[in-house]
């Protein structure tokens, strides 16, 4: 299933000094213009203001939210307790858009320090428990990672994926944050295995994000591949990003749609909605 996320149209908004309940129409719009269907929204986008906008605006441009997008502490059992219910409440105010998963990333440390033993016990407990929660109420969890959950040899990535139950927690690998995180996407894809529901695609070329998904540093061929032999079945979900050094040359619904014709290219992973 091919979706999309609108975390580059947070970038821009911001850029242009401009808020989320400010710039929402024009996101959803541009994300349907481009041709999409269905969408993977951050919370930001679904604040207990901003909610029921969201959810109209939707409705309105004919996009389905198929998951919904959290992250929090989790490594200390206060905070995680606290991030748990924070997630719970987001799911109870998108009920009308019937999501089927959360994206979920346990925050770093501040200043990215190691997370002890203890910690990643208490982590890896929490987001056990979410999981169950949202398995209970007829929804995946599924876990995103960044570059700090890669680091020591995926260390925090593969203490999560061996201490939960695959029954109540899957995966949603970032590919392209594997490859910043100093390991192949092949192997972490191999290693979650069937847990994998959710891929988050996006390409930098020499190290640096490009403005559209297109071929580039991470070879997603040999991803579709791998996909194709596991008869996967999960999301596909576009991740446009910018940082310093990308090279802007259309506008964001063009490098949208422009990505969209590129998953659906037959040489790639020619899927559709």
């Amino acid at each position: 299933m091919l979706a999309v996320q609108a975390y580059v149209w947070q970038q821009a908004l911001a850029r242009d000094k401009r808020t989320i309940a400010e710039g929402a129409g024009d996101v959803v719009a541009s994300l349907a213009e481009a041709g999409y269907r269905r969408v993977e929204l951050t919370s930001s986008f679904f604040t207990p203001e901003l909610a029921p906008r969201t959810l109209d605006l939707l409705e309105k441009h004919v996009l389905k939210l198929d998951v919904v997008y959290n992250g929090g502490e989790m490594h200390e059992g206060g905070a995680a307790a606290r991030t748990i219910e924070d997630t719970l409440a987001l799911v109870e105010r998108v009920k009308p858009a019937r999501i089927a998963a959360v994206s979920f990333n346990a925050n770093p440390k501040k200043g990215r320090e190691r997370k002890t033993d203890a910690e990643l016990e208490t982590q890896t407990r929490a987001i056990g428990g979410l999981g169950r929660r949202l398995r209970g109420m007829g929804l995946r969890l599924l876990v995103h990672e960044h570059a700090p959950e890669l680091g020591e040899n995926a260390r925090e990535w593969r203490h999560m994926l061996h201490g939960t139950d695959a029954r109540d927690v899957g995966i949603c690998l970032d590919v392209d944050w594997v490859r910043r995180g100093g390991l192949e996407p092949m192997t972490l894809l191999e290693e979650a295995g069937d847990r994998v529901g959710d891929l988050h695609l996006r390409n930098s070329r020499d190290g640096v994000w490009l403005e559209e998904l297109s071929d580039g540093d991470v070879d997603h061929t040999k991803v579709a591949a791998h996909l194709r032999r596991k008869g996967y079945r999960g999301w596909l979900v576009v991740e446009l990003a910018w940082e310093p050094g990308t090279r802007i040359t259309r506008g964001l619904t063009e490098n949208l749609r422009r990505s969209r014709v590129w998953v659906w290219a037959e040489g790639v992973f020619g899927v559709r909605a």
